[in-house]
């Protein structure tokens, strides 16, 4: 009788999201992975289905809530549904290094990392967004309102869909954030691939 390979396929990931410049770190912490559309992804980029890869990161700021107290209130990130989405998107950045929409793929970018003998395999994504962007953010940090466009609050990774109809990969939900003139944000997102045998965490 054949035997059956039971071992089983763990995906995790982690984001650090910080200032390239002065080192300071804003986030550090584990994400949600969405295991319906990643299955799909990972499903597409193996028979070269020209969708599934990672294409893009979203920013969102409807992840929380803040009280006049300044007490955080932090919603559940969505991992189910197809069409499960950030609570409210507000910006994008394309992450692939092939398209010809990344316009600084030297600085958003994805890429594979494995160690020979490992049982695990990274996904490495990282994205800055840079002094001048999004368009129309505040001239600088220092916002009372925890609500507006580019005080972010949630991130996510997103697949390339030739129909557009991109499938969220990930999401996290964070203290808020902002981005503003006077300050770089760098986003390093890992998102680790491995067996059941030997968990080895990112």
């Amino acid at each position: 009788m054949q035997s059956k390979d039971v071992t089983g396929i763990h995906v995790e990931g982690h984001i650090h999201i910080y200032d390239p410049v002065s080192k300071e770190t804003y986030i550090n912490k584990r994400n949600a992975i969405h295991y319906e559309n990643m299955s799909q992804a990972l499903a597409n980029s193996m028979i070269n289905n020209d969708s599934g890869f990672v294409y893009q990161m979203a920013f969102g700021n409807g992840g929380t809530t803040v009280d006049p107290t300044g007490i955080i209130t932090y919603l559940t990130p969505n991992t189910s549904g197809i069409n499960a989405s950030l609570y409210n998107q507000t910006y994008t950045k394309v992450v692939d290094p092939n398209s010809s929409t990344n316009t600084d793929p030297t600085r958003n970018f994805t890429e594979a990392r494995h160690v020979t003998g490992t049982n695990y395999t990274d996904i490495f994504v990282t994205c800055l967004l840079d002094y001048s962007e999004p368009s129309g953010q505040n001239a600088y940090d220092t916002t009372a309102s925890g609500q507006t466009t580019y005080v972010f609050d949630e991130l996510g990774l997103k697949s390339y869909s030739p129909s557009g109809n991109s499938l969220l990969l990930t999401h996290v939900i964070f203290h808020p954030v902002q981005k503003s003139l006077n300050r770089l944000i760098q986003i390093d997102y890992t998102v680790r691939i491995q067996t059941l045998t030997g968990l080895v965490g990112v």
